[in-house]
């Protein structure tokens, strides 16, 4: 007992076998707990875990096999009738039946079937009465800065010569500005007859080359500086009196820049004049222009003496830049998405890539708004009639992947004829790099075709309707295709050859029709403009020139 208490307790003797084999028994039973509780916890956390991955992994499998399952029970609406771009499909099924056909060859000497009505009309005006010129001592100036290409520059020109008889100013020769798509650094003598263009307005409104010294040197012979007026689309004549005549006579010169567009449509009678005597009778390009125009008109007509001399031209909107700009698709697949993507951002920015942009290649060729391809125009030329010896010549730029897209149109009409294969490089080495000075030589021959054919809107191709009205008697002999109708046509590819021909004969028939309409509208647009339709505002105007003066004014 002694023992015990003087240790204090007789567990604490470690010299005892029973005492240290109790224990490592007890330290063995807490290790067993402690692996126990270790393992029962670790086990709960995978489970969970594992619990958790198998609900993530049935969810996965829900969504990608309910994808499938909901598309099969509710499947997405088919594409819009016109949509898409199946043409190539539908010329590769039909081209043995193109080929062979030759049932319904077309006459070109007799293919416009519609004449204009003459009605009666009031006695012309003297139509030189009631202008004067400003003399010498009282000039006031109009300068304009013409912008964009050929044709917008046209239009600019046109309205200016109007605006400066409106305000009874001298015009100065209009200068164009360089535009960042066209790149033409032209001025007005490099693309028309400056002589020409004065002296046919002598007589209403005074033209000059350059400002009088002492207005020039008021502000430092520096035209930039002379103060521009910002002008509203499409002014109206009230406008540039009350707004732009007073400044007129207090400054003695204004500037307006850029002009294109600013001013409206519907002028008085005797404005209107001016733009039919400008457009129909001043404006003549340069001679460079005018000796190539005339020596490809006459090589055409040599090569299509089997029509008795007549041949069809075709205004192609196929270049890169246009492909691009319109946003449609076509058959190139995802090297032409990128492609097109580039081009777009490189000639416009982020324009293409704003917030509020929406881009519906779709809804663009249901609403006509595509380029025609080449393969396009040709299948609709032979399904209204036209034989594959037809002669014809294509206006156009760079056509975009021109080896493949062109090669179509060449196999249904194997005499499709250029600029560039009708002049020598030598002939047209003046021209290069003169977009311009390219799209005159076009618009000539253009201009002396018996059918011309438009494939897109634009300015080219309404000046060009306008002028042919004046040249042929009123009547546009023009091609213009309802293309809401065609694309439907075209991305059916299981319609007959023959269903389709009698398609294409219904619409040159409806071309035949409208070439000589006079369109009824209360507004005017470019489309309704009377540059589109001279008639009846330059009736008096075409009256006082003969047929071949008429035609000698261009060719």
């Amino acid at each position: 007992m002694a023992m015990n208490s003087a240790n204090g307790d007789k567990y604490t003797n470690t010299s005892d076998p029973t005492t240290t084999s109790f224990r490592r028994k007890l330290n063995l039973s807490f290790k067993h707990r402690r692996r126990g509780f270790s393992y029962i916890f670790f086990t709960r956390i995978f489970h969970r875990k594992y619990l958790l991955f198998l609900a993530i992994l049935y969810i996965i499998g829900l969504i990608t096999c309910a994808g499938p399952l909901l598309t099969i029970l509710n499947p997405p609406p088919p594409p819009k009738p016109g949509s898409l771009y199946h043409s190539h499909e539908l010329f590769q099924k039909l081209w043995p039946e193109i080929q062979s056909d030759n049932s319904s060859t077309i006459q070109l000497s007799s293919l416009w079937r519609y004449k204009r009505k003459l009605k009666e009309q009031r006695a012309c005006p003297n139509a030189t009465a009631g202008w004067q010129p400003a003399s010498p001592g009282l000039r006031n100036y109009l300068i304009v800065d013409a912008n964009g290409g050929l044709n917008q520059q046209r239009s600019s020109i046109c309205n200016a010569v109007a605006l400066a008889g409106l305000l009874n100013a001298t015009l100065v020769i209009p200068h164009f500005d360089l535009h960042s798509v066209w790149k033409d650094p032209s001025e007005f003598a490099d693309i028309y007859d400056e002589d020409h263009f004065i002296s046919s307005l002598k007589d209403f409104v005074t033209v000059v080359r350059n400002l009088p010294e002492e207005l020039m040197e008021s502000y430092d012979f520096n035209i930039t500086n002379i103060p521009n007026i910002r002008v509203q689309a499409w002014a109206p004549a009230r406008y540039y009196l009350d707004e732009v005549y007073p400044v007129l006579q207090e400054k003695r010169v204004v500037r307006i820049s850029p002009f294109a567009n600013r001013l409206a449509m519907s002028m008085p009678s005797h404005v209107q004049f001016l733009r039919c005597l400008t457009n129909y009778k001043a404006l003549r390009f340069s001679s460079p222009i005018l000796n190539l125009a005339k020596e490809l008109v006459s090589r055409m007509t040599e090569r299509s003496l089997n029509s008795g001399g007549k041949y069809v031209s075709v205004h192609l909107r196929f270049e890169e830049d246009m492909v691009a700009f319109s946003c449609c698709v076509y058959d190139g697949g995802e090297a032409e998405k990128l492609e097109m993507d580039l081009i777009r951002e490189k000639g416009w920015g982020k324009k293409f890539k704003q917030k509020n942009r929406v881009i519906a290649p779709g809804l663009n060729r249901i609403n006509g708004r595509c380029p025609m391809t080449p393969l396009e125009v040709g299948m609709m030329l032979r399904g209204m009639g036209f034989a594959n010896d037809t002669l014809i010549y294509l206006a156009s730029g760079k056509i975009y992947m021109e080896e493949r897209y062109l090669a179509p149109l060449r196999e249904m009409f194997p005499l499709l004829q250029t600029k560039e294969s009708l002049a020598s490089a030598d002939e047209l080495a003046a021209f290069q790099g003169y977009s311009s000075r390219l799209a005159a030589l076009d618009y000539m021959v253009c201009l002396s075709s018996e059918v011309f054919v438009t494939t897109q809107g634009g300015n080219f191709p309404h000046f060009l309707m306008g002028h042919r009205r004046f040249i042929y008697n009123g009547h546009a002999k023009t091609i213009k295709p309802d293309k809401s109708k065609l694309v439907v046509l075209l991305q059916n590819t299981s319609a007959s050859w023959d269903t389709f021909k009698d398609q294409m004969e219904l619409m040159l028939a409806e071309s035949d029709r409208k070439g000589i309409m006079v369109p009824r509208v209360k507004k005017s647009t470019r489309k309704t403009s009377i540059y589109s339709n001279p008639f009846p505002e330059c009736r008096c105007l075409w009256e006082s020139l003969n047929a071949s003066t008429r035609a000698d004014l261009y060719i």
